[in-house]
């Protein structure tokens, strides 16, 4: 902090900026020599001092250790945000569309038969990319779906696949560190929230451009 101040202080004195004083523009006097230029000056009692524009640059410290960690944890949470958002807003589409079409069938084999299609497109779509997501990626996709349907994986699995399947794929997904039940909260989750609302105006900003 001390080294802070020395350079802050020092930069003040180059550029001429200081409290209380009469700031004059004047030319150096007359050059004799080659090696001579001719500089602005500013006036502080007797003194005759040389001003000298700086490119503008940043005065830095080294981040405390704390601080360091706390920056590298948000700024994964901020890349895992990112790259599964999409998949989330998809999820969010793609569940609506199948729950109105599922209301129109009467017939549970056609109701199996279509979800069984469903599951196919998604697969051909989506399963290469979802399945090179690391687990913490994963972790956050879950929270984001809840976010974007108001259901968590493992209640949408139940309501379209059954009971068994939803307990099968929470067994799997305890295994690798995950929760289908993850639920989605603004409060314990703000990073996250923050990081959506940044992401959606970005989004906006080059939509409107």
């Amino acid at each position: 902090m001390h080294c802070h101040r020395k350079i802050l202080l020092s930069a003040f004195l180059i550029t001429g900026i200081s409290l209380g004083r009469q700031e004059v523009s004047a030319q150096a006097q007359a050059s004799r020599g080659a090696d001579t230029v001719a500089l602005h000056a500013v006036v502080v009692g007797n003194d005759t001092i040389p001003v000298i524009t700086l490119a503008i640059f940043d005065v830095v410290d080294k981040m405390p250790r704390a601080l360091r960690k706390e920056k590298e944890r948000y700024n994964r949470l901020r890349n895992a945000v990112y790259v599964t958002y999409p998949y989330a807003r998809t999820a969010a589409r793609l569940l609506k569309d199948v729950n109105s079409r599922l209301s129109a069938m009467s017939s549970k084999k056609e109701r199996k038969a279509f979800l069984a299609s469903k599951e196919k497109e998604m697969k051909e779509q989506f399963g290469d990319k979802l399945q090179n997501l690391s687990v913490y990626q994963g972790k956050v996709l879950m929270k984001l779906i809840d976010r974007e349907t108001g259901q968590n994986c493992y209640e949408i699995i139940k309501e379209l696949k059954g009971g068994f399947n939803a307990r099968v794929w929470q067994t799997v997904a305890f295994f690798f560190g995950g929760n289908l039940k993850s639920d989605y909260d603004k409060q314990e989750d703000r990073d996250i929230e923050v990081i959506v609302q940044e992401l959606e105006m970005y989004q906006r900003y080059r939509a409107y451009n």
